[in-house]
């Protein structure tokens, strides 16, 4: 027979303390559910009795785990997780009417993201022709651009793509990486002895960067310029030298990710946006459920693992869910 569930225990609870986990605040976290905080406190105080422990230490600011808190969070994560991915599973059967589709996704989700979602998007178009590509975001701007591709999922640029209609994704905060070690308590400054590693300016990363770069007068010998994310990890691992780059990239570094220690990049937080964009074509929900289904995938494969090796991201590393869901443009 299985186990049946605390009394008390409900989906809403679950919802109220994940976002309080990441935001500590009960304002924000009534804010970002549409709730009041009253509301927020009450759920809280349901779940903490039914579990019959206290999960969140009340006397900090922001609000911090208890010990409890912290292993319990790992179960509802993994528990939502699986109730959202359902619900986009069924979401995706009303695909099975699309006669064709071109989807463009970028590099960084080739290998953890691309192959899952394609699976998923053939099973629910059964009578669909269907086109992917994979490439570099200001590529895949182009193609929707020239509608080439029906949807692509990149960077944001500035502007957007014409005729587009723009979902978030996620925010995808800037960092530094460098050789394993490396003393950065002197900022940009201190990495003087090392190589500075540019990335491609035709790229979207390289152009954000450089701004970064002239904003704070740092003037750098321009010796490797790659458009290789696992090239650049390689020399950052090996100690040749340190780049700007961001958690989605970091986490594809593979091998070498031993090699390599990430900081918060210095000065004013900056970060790149990643979208999905759609021909006005198609303004239907199609995107909307295509869009859902991938925040789950960035979620599970990147998201989550990147604030759990680098805790400091837990609010700048965020999966953009419903709750954004005016965020989208056209």
């Amino acid at each position: 027979m299985p186990e049946t569930l605390p009394k008390g225990l409900t989906l809403r609870g679950l919802e109220v303390f994940e976002t309080l986990a990441r935001t500590g605040s009960v304002a924000e976290t009534a804010e970002r559910l549409g709730l009041s905080a009253p509301a927020v406190s009450q759920q809280l105080r349901n779940l903490s009795l039914t579990l019959g422990v206290e999960l969140v230490d009340h006397s900090r600011r922001p609000m911090v785990l208890t010990p409890a808190g912290r292993l319990f969070l790992e179960r509802a994560e993994t528990a939502l997780q699986a109730l959202r991915a359902g619900q986009r599973g069924l979401a995706m059967l009303d695909l099975a009417d699309l006669s064709a589709l071109s989807l463009g996704v970028i590099e960084d989700f080739e290998n953890e993201v691309t192959p899952q979602l394609a699976t998923d998007l053939a099973e629910a178009m059964t009578q669909c022709a269907f086109r992917l590509v994979t490439g570099a975001s200001h590529a895949l701007h182009a193609q929707i651009a020239r509608r080439e591709l029906d949807i692509a999922i990149c960077a944001a640029g500035s502007p957007s793509p014409a005729g587009s209609l723009t979902h978030p994704l996620i925010d995808d905060p800037y960092i530094l990486a460098v050789p394993k070690g490396t003393d950065v308590a002197g900022g940009l400054a201190a990495l003087r002895s090392l190589t500075f590693l540019r990335r491609d300016p035709d790229q979207v990363m390289g152009q954000q960067i450089e701004r970064y770069l002239a904003a704070t007068g740092l003037s750098l010998p321009n010796r490797f310029e790659m458009d290789s994310n696992q090239s650049i990890s390689a020399l950052v691992a090996g100690g040749t030298g340190w780049t700007i780059t961001t958690p989605l990239s970091l986490l594809r570094a593979g091998r070498f990710a031993g090699g390599i220690d990430a900081h918060p990049l210095p000065g004013q937080p900056m970060s790149r946006r990643i979208v999905l964009y759609a021909t006005t074509d198609w303004s239907g929900p199609i995107p909307a459920q295509i869009a859902a289904r991938a925040r789950d995938l960035i979620e599970d494969r990147f998201a989550s693992p990147g604030r759990e090796r680098m805790p400091w991201l837990t609010e700048s590393f965020r999966v953009l869910r419903a709750i954004d869901a005016d965020l989208a443009t056209s």
